[in-house]
């Protein structure tokens, strides 16, 4: 799974995911920076690994130490120009998020960002999607960050760090046999496992096939066609939306479902004003969205790599009042969720471990193809504590995806110490008008905030007057 983000990589379909953080007070030097950064890559030290190809792996590649690694190339530093206002901010995110990273260097950067107004500057994380899925990521930045401003330094290591020597191509060769010879034996243990209580197996075998008849009735449907799917550049447009966790949390209580199905209510609703902007109708249209599901148990905490599988959930912008929008994507999500298809795309993407090489871009390429599915979103929780980065607090954060080709919308949503912000990545060409979709998040949030208010105050009153009348029904006055 990690190498098919590889494949489905192309010169303008970058595969980097993160994010980006505003810190408040002025910004460490460079220096103080990386040397945080260095006193931590003991503890991932994936992030000194290059990628390198054997003669065995295909189409997968193996990690292997930069014998030149240079962190100076991967923490870099810039700055806004006055005023250095929110606009400004999105620029330089959307600017390094259009560049590729070098294959022949460790997948990830970081960048400084000095000059934000109000005293404060950001971080904007970079990381390629094989190294890490949205979970992993949200690991990562717990290690990169300090639980207190007055967090004790670690000692920097990367001094005493000696790479080991680049392999042969017969050392290649080897890692390339013990990696298929590794499929290989887990392939058979789990077969082992299997007949250790064969009507559990036969459980999770019927399992898999009731979700693959409703994941392939659910392929078979074509995402109609609207402006977001068309071919995209190298360049793109980003917009942070800022919102509030507990508004999630009281909507999910009032109108019943769950904070993720609010988000894809709200995205819903924002994704119908953005078409309807665009003289686009909007009459009994539903399309599609990709949301990647972790499927991280506790011993994957900490690991890199991707575990996730992907459900195909039903965005209805075809419906005007919110709370009826809202309603239906919680009724569709709880259908999918007991249909099984989560563990059938994770037994369809685990078998990919053993696809013969010149079938798995075949199959990359169908899994990303707009036949499948009109944008991803995804949503990543996060820590409910504040983070610090040499004493500087983590006051707000957001996450940013990736645009399969042929897409040009991307929206990822992290909850984060209170918040739950929406990261909006677009196709630069495409998406010109943007901001209609962000104003729209917003907008839609608000209106049913409201709604939830007037739900739960009109609740008590009701449940006083029901206790204010006798078993007959009449009214008692006091």
């Amino acid at each position: 799974m990690d190498a098919s983000f590889l494949l489905q990589e192309g010169p303008t379909s970058h595969a980097h995911v993160g994010g980006t953080a505003i810190l408040a007070g002025p910004a460490p030097c460079i220096d103080e920076l990386r040397g945080h950064i260095a006193g931590r890559l003991d503890l991932m030290s994936r992030y000194r690994h290059r990628l390198a190809h054997t003669v065995l792996d295909g189409a997968r590649p193996v990690w292997v130490d930069d014998t030149r690694f240079d962190l100076e190339y991967h923490v870099r530093h810039t700055a806004l120009p006055p005023p250095g206002d929110r606009g400004q901010f999105q620029s330089a995110v959307a600017s390094a998020y259009s560049q590729p990273l070098d294959r022949s260097r460790p997948l990830w950067e970081i960048w400084m960002l000095e000059g934000l107004e109000r005293d404060a500057f950001a971080l904007i994380f970079k990381v390629h999607h094989a190294m890490v899925d949205g979970s992993a990521a949200v690991d990562l930045l717990k290690i990169l960050c300090d639980l207190s401003p007055c967090a004790t330094p670690v000692e920097g290591s990367l001094d005493r760090w000696r790479p080991q020597p680049t392999p042969s191509r017969l050392g290649l060769l080897g890692i390339g046999a013990r990696g298929a010879a590794g499929a290989a034996m887990q392939l058979a243990a789990g077969a082992v496992e299997a007949t250790k209580d064969p009507t559990r197996t036969i459980r999770s075998v019927l399992d898999v096939v009731e979700g693959a008849g409703g994941l392939a009735r659910q392929l078979l449907r074509t995402p109609p066609k609207t402006p977001l799917t068309t071919e995209i550049g190298r360049n793109r447009r980003f917009v942070a939306v800022p919102c509030r966790l507990e508004d999630a949390k009281l909507i999910k209580n009032a109108h019943g479902g769950t904070v993720n199905d609010v988000v894809l209510a709200v995205v819903s609703g924002a994704l119908r004003a953005f078409l309807l902007s665009r003289g686009v109708s909007t009459d009994g249209l539903e399309l599609s969205a990709l949301v990647p599901v972790s499927v991280r148990g506790e011993s994957d905490r900490g690991q890199l790599g991707n575990r996730i599988a992907v459900l195909r959930g039903s965005l209805p912008v075809h419906i005007e009042d919110p709370v009826a929008r809202l309603t239906a994507v919680t009724e569709a999500m709880a259908v999918l969720k007991n249909s099984k298809q989560a563990l059938t795309t994770e037994f369809v993407l685990a078998a990919q471990d053993f696809l013969p090489p010149m079938v798995l871009p075949l199959v990359t390429r169908i899994n990303v193809s707009p036949r499948m599915f009109n944008l991803m979103v995804t949503n990543i929780p996060g820590p409910q504590f504040p983070l610090y980065v040499l004493g500087r607090e983590i006051v707000e954060l957001y996450p940013i995806a990736l645009l399969q080709p042929a897409h040009a919308l991307a929206i990822a949503v992290t909850s984060y110490n209170g918040q739950l912000n929406f990261g909006v990545l677009g196709d630069y060409d495409t998406l010109r008008d943007i901001d209609v979709l962000s104003d729209a998040i917003t907008a839609g949030l608000r209106e049913l905030v409201a709604s939830s208010r007037r739900l739960t105050e009109t609740a008590p009153s009701a449940r006083r007057s029901r206790r204010s009348r006798t078993p007959s029904g009449e009214r008692v006055h006091a």
